[in-house]
Formats: structure tokens, sequence, C-alpha cells
């Protein structure tokens, strides 16, 4: 039998679709050679809007159309977050909350006996977490690998469901991190992104934390590069950041959190630093990384929001004078603070705003892509593009075009950047 993995939402999900795949691989499972049809159908979902629960129904539906005898699996943080939402559940055979993929294969198994729908969602034990024991030995389809090292959240954001799917922080253990990355380093893969659902607080309760997990992977033979994936500004000392500066390995690029440029907004959304504080760790970043790049997200529209405060977000924003910023409208999340307060954004004030801030975070982007042109830098070759030009990045981030008649897939090689065009560079091999 074959089978198809979708995942939804962040580098964590796309970690643990490579876990169920080579679950499924292992178990003697392969492949589907379609990317619409295959015996088994397995969807990893996200539900951080309600945005992204609606990407999550119409591919469910689209897979249950297009595999009307084929096996659905639902599993991921939809199914997690709420779990008595039955109707979701209709045209699944399977569900599985985040606590259960290794019963994946098992639970398959189950269901070509009985043919009977199985759902199995349990609460995270949040008094007695444990982290999940999970290897990638490969990651498919790219050049780059992630590596999960945390999970859980004890934020509790009041615009935010996650700590709900996900439960509390817990760690990945120092040894396996080791012994993952090492893995990954044999299989040729010479960058490794460190991810987790709130990265900053990796070791929280332990005696380690995020410069430790780094100094293990740059310490390893084969890997050239180190990355974070997106964090929060929670622990991001100057003494931290120092420590990261000290890897040649370490990749500067830094997607740093925001939300909101406003002090008011942020106390709303009860984030636990201020626009001061921020720039802090702004200013850190840029005294001790040469030509670093920092992005972000911002949401607009949030409950409350005044046209004043907006206008502050707007202008911390510019001041910052952030790389690339992805910015979105609030979305309402129902089993959350924010849902329950009053002063809601009309849609077409939210749809203004939006285009207002996208606007002025395009120059920023410009201005930044601007900045890189005549630099000679290492970049990550990731792909032939249309047999015309291979696509890479260099250690910031910077995405790359280059033209050349050599096999570079894969390959760490020295770029000197000619041109910026509207959200890339184009360079020449040195």
């Amino acid at each position: 039998m074959d089978f198809n993995i979708f995942t939804l939402g962040c580098k964590v999900n796309q970690y643990e679709s490579q876990v169920m795949s080579e679950l499924m691989r292992n178990s003697g499972f392969e492949s589907s050679r379609s990317k619409d049809k295959a015996d088994i159908t397995i969807i990893n979902t996200c539900t951080v809007t309600a945005v992204t629960d609606a990407k999550n129904r119409k591919i469910i539906h689209k897979a249950r159309r297009n595999n009307p005898d084929g096996i659905v699996v639902l599993t991921g943080c939809m199914p997690q977050a709420f779990p008595d939402r039955i109707s979701d559940f209709e045209d699944c055979d399977i569900v599985l909350g985040n606590k259960h993929r290794k019963l994946l294969v098992k639970a398959i198994e189950e269901f070509l006996t009985t043919h009977q729908q199985i759902i199995n969602i349990e609460e995270h034990d949040n008094k007695n977490a444990e982290y999940e024991d999970a290897v990638v030995h490969n990651f498919d389809g790219h050049t780059r690998a992630f590596v999960k090292i945390e999970d859980g959240c004890n934020r509790f954001c009041s615009y935010c469901i996650i700590p709900y799917a996900r439960g509390r922080v817990r760690s990945k253990k120092p040894a396996d991190l080791k012994q993952e990355a090492e893995i990954l380093a044999r299989k040729g893969y010479k960058e490794i992104v460190l991810v987790g659902i709130n990265l900053s607080v990796y070791g929280q309760g332990e005696d380690f934390n995020l410069a430790d997990a780094v100094d293990i992977v740059c310490a390893i033979d084969g890997v050239d590069r180190v990355r974070l994936g997106s964090f929060e500004p929670e622990l991001m000392y100057d003494d931290l950041i120092k420590r990261f500066s000290k890897q040649k390995k370490f990749c500067p690029q830094f997607h740093l959190s925001l939300q909101s440029g406003c002090n008011e907004t942020l106390k709303r959304m009860r984030r636990d630093y201020n626009q001061a504080e921020y720039l802090e760790i702004v200013k850190s970043l840029r005294r001790n990384f040469k030509n670093p790049s920092i992005t972000t997200d911002v949401m607009v529209g949030f409950a409350g929001e005044t046209d004043e405060e907006f206008s502050e977000s707007l202008d911390f924003v510019k001041k910052v004078g952030f790389s690339k910023v992805h910015v979105f409208p609030y979305s309402r999340r129902n089993g959350t603070l924010a849902d329950k307060l009053d002063n809601h954004i009309d849609p077409q004030i939210k749809d203004k705003r939006s285009k207002i801030m996208i606007e002025e975070c395009e120059k920023l982007r410009h201005e930044f892509l601007g900045s890189q042109v005549g630099l000679v830098e290492p970049v990550l070759v990731e792909r032939l593009r249309n047999k015309e030009y291979y696509e890479g990045y260099t250690m910031n981030y910077t995405p790359l075009r280059i033209v050349s008649d050599k096999e570079l897939t894969g390959q760490v090689v020295n770029v000197k950047i000619t041109k910026a065009c509207s959200d890339y560079c184009e360079g020449v091999l040195v």
C-alpha cells in the first residue's frame, strides 16, 4: 500500500511529518507516486488560526474526494486542540492527537481489520510531560534538515490556542540531539535548522539551554551551518547571543517574533515584553553579528487596536528595520482569552491596515536586499529551477539566483551578489 502526507503549518510539523513518513516506510508502506491519490492519506494539521482550520478542512474533503476507498488519517494540532469538534472528523477514518504519532501504523492495521473509525486523542499530561522520543534519519526533498529540539509552550498569549494543542514546555536531551545531528550529517546534510514551538526556552527546568544546543551541532563534522527556526524574545539575553556569535557555523538569521509594535496591544496580547526590551535584543544581535538579517511576524487588527495603536506598531516596525516581515490579520480563535475581548475590528479595517503594513514592509525588504549587493557570500544551493538558474541561500538567508553550467545542487559555493530584485538577489560564482 502507498501513502501521501500533507503537512500544514510550521517547521515543527514538517519534522513530525518526516517522523511519520519514516514510520510508514519502515513498516513496509511506500510513498505514492501521485500527489493526489494514495491508499492512505495522512493530513498533519496546523491550527494557529481559523483560516488554517479552513485549509485543513479543504484538504480533508479533497483527500476523501480523490480517494473514496482510501484511508484518510487526521493528526496534528487541530484534533488535539479541538477534540470535540466531531464534524471535522466525518471524512476521516483515523484521528490521532499529537501524543499518538507512534501509534500511526498500529491504527492503520487495526482499521484494515475492523473498518471502524478510530479516534485517539489524549490530553497532554502537563505535570509529567516527557519529550517525544523521535528521530529522523533523512529529510525527504530538502537540502537542509530540521531537527525538533523543543515542544510545548507555557506562555498562553491571549490570542493563541497552541498551548492547548502542544502542552507544556519539554526539551530533547543534548545527547539525543547530538546523535540525531550526527545521523543527518552522515547523510550529507550540510545545514541543520533547530526548531521548536517555543525555541527560546529550550532546556527550561534543565541544566542546558539553546546555546548548548547550537554548540553541540556546530561541533559535528560535516555540518557546515546551524540555523535557528522562529523564536520568541523570551530569555534572549545578551550573554546567550554572545555565545551564538562565537560559532563560525552559526547562521546570523533571526526570526524574532514581534506580533505588535505597540505596547498597549502587547499587553492585551499577554506578551511578556515591550518595545524597549524587544529593541534591546535587536541591538544585541546587530552588535554581535556582522550583516545579520532580522525577520518577524506582525499581526494587525487585534481586538481593540485603535488607529493610534496601529500607527505606533507601524512606526516601530520601520524603526527596527526588519529584513522581512510576515504580516497577517488577527483571526479569532474559540477557546482563547482574546476571543472574549470587546471591540473586535471590522474585517475591512483589518484589510486596510494589512495593506498599509505590507507596503511599508516591502520597502524594508527592498532596502535590505539592496544592502547585500556587492557582498561575496557562501551560498547553500538548494535546487535547479526550470533548468535556468540555481536557487540557494546565504548564511543570513538572503535568497540567491545563480546561473551556472556546473552542477551545484547541495553544494556550498561562494557567490558575489550583483543585483537586488523584488524578493531575491542575483549573483555570480566567484
